[in-house]
């Protein structure tokens, strides 16, 4: 991954974590700071799995699909164990 994928990467991580912030209904436990770094923590695993699996290659656009996908399930997750 050369370093404008992984910028990238962290600008969805970043815009989904605020999205799904706005999106996730009830009260959230977790600040707009945690929100986001789940996000861009989530965008990151999830690239960086499918390239290694396989699924895609740097730079196509399913590498977006799963940072978009990755960061809304792990932020997601977050919130059925944490938000209680």
């Amino acid at each position: 991954m050369n370093l404008v994928s992984l910028a990238l990467t962290i600008g969805v991580g970043l815009l989904v974590g605020l999205a799904a912030r706005a999106i996730l209904p009830g009260r959230q436990i977790t600040g707009v700071v945690g929100t986001t770094v789940l996000g861009i923590g989530g965008a990151l695993v999830a690239s960086y799995v499918g390239q290694l699996l396989g699924y895609y290659k740097v730079g196509e656009p399913m590498g977006f699909v799963a940072a978009v996908v990755g960061a809304l399930v792990l932020l997601f997750l977050w919130s059925l164990i944490f938000n209680r």
